[in-house]
């Protein structure tokens, strides 16, 4: 909805029009801002992924329940106060602000498997990632179903298109605020749900059991870096890289 929803919010104003809402707007100009939107799409992309290596590592400083009371202190705060950057006509606010809730996003999915390691040990932490991702997925889908029905709800209302989006950032803070609470309620576990040393023994008994084979490192963790590591780097920072330097191309209006 990053698209849509920046269109429809600042209109003309992404051309230097302030004047012209969104509807007002002839095809090519709409074809003009819908190519500074997917740039902002991108730019979200870019804080995703420099939030996970961000809140991880802070994480690892600050732990992870106080990581994630910042997400969602942070959040709630910035969905609340971005309907009152978009009727300011501020652009770059508005992108800052989404900005940091996507680093957000890209930081809960990258500290997670170690809040849960936290709390339920690593021995079967995998499986227990695992089900927590059904729980994120169905967010996943939730999440744009209810904002588009809500943007449809607005206009069929007779709400106008760049404050269609207001109700939709107060109910996203409504549900950060549920988030809020349920990390409160984050306990440690009682003693009583831990595996005692002769479980653990045999469990991992068991798994060397089932595991054996041919086992080795096949090249990986020896260190160094020669051409074959140079290569891999460049398949990979190369196309990153370039994206990176579209997506600023494109986002250079907003700014």
């Amino acid at each position: 909805m990053a698209s849509p929803m920046l269109q429809e919010i600042f209109g003309g104003r992404l051309l230097g029009m302030p004047e012209l809402t969104f509807n007002e707007l002839d095809a090519s100009q709409k074809s003009a801002i819908a190519a500074i939107a997917a740039g902002f799409a991108g730019l979200l992309s870019l804080f995703n992924i420099g939030g996970r290596f961000f809140w991880a590592s802070l994480s690892d400083r600050i732990g992870r329940k106080n990581t994630y009371y910042a997400f969602f202190l942070i959040g709630i705060v910035l969905y609340a106060l971005a309907p009152s950057a978009a009727h300011m006509g501020s652009q770059v606010l508005f992108v800052l602000m989404f900005g940091i809730i996507l680093s957000m996003y890209g930081g809960g999915f990258a500290t997670v498997p170690a809040y849960l390691a936290d709390i339920f040990g690593t021995q079967f932490v995998g499986a227990i990632h695992g089900r927590l991702l059904t729980a994120w997925a169905t967010a996943g889908i939730i999440g744009p179903v209810v904002v588009n029905y809500i943007r449809e709800a607005q206009l069929n209302a007779g709400i106008p298109r760049e404050q269609v989006y207001d109700f939709t950032m107060y109910i996203l803070a409504g549900m950060l605020l549920l988030g809020l609470i349920c990390n409160m309620l984050v306990k440690p576990l009682s003693d009583k749900w831990y595996m005692s040393d002769e479980e653990v023994a045999r469990l991992q008994a068991k798994s060397a059991a089932a595991d054996a084979g041919p086992t080795g490192s096949f090249g990986i963790g020896r260190g160094g870096f020669d051409g074959k590591a140079l290569a891999a780097w460049a398949i990979v920072g190369i196309p990153i890289l370039w994206g990176v330097w579209i997506t600023l191309q494109k986002t250079a209006a907003l700014f």
